[in-house]
């Protein structure tokens, strides 16, 4: 039979980083839906901004905040989180 081939099978461990990054992008997808309604009810100040080496510029009529030490922190918990 030539161009049939089975499906490859999934291992336990890719079914659950599947299920893992879909509660995460749902998780995602509810606070930026949710956001409009944190600003008004004014708990848009989250803790964690403003961490020393995060980048911050403001100009007239500019500003620009990128929160690198944050992603850092973030990545690494994540890291340390799904680490075997």
């Amino acid at each position: 039979m030539i161009g049939f081939s089975l499906p490859p099978r999934r291992s336990p461990l890719t079914a659950a980083m599947q299920k893992l990054f879909l509660v995460l992008g749902l998780a995602c997808l509810a606070l930026a839906l949710l956001w409009p309604l944190l600003a008004q009810l004014h708990l848009r100040r989250l803790p964690g901004g403003r961490l020393p080496g995060d980048i911050r510029i403001e100009r007239d009529g500019f500003r620009f905040y990128f929160p690198i030490t944050g992603l850092v922190l973030v990545s690494l918990a994540i890291s340390l989180l799904l680490r075997r």
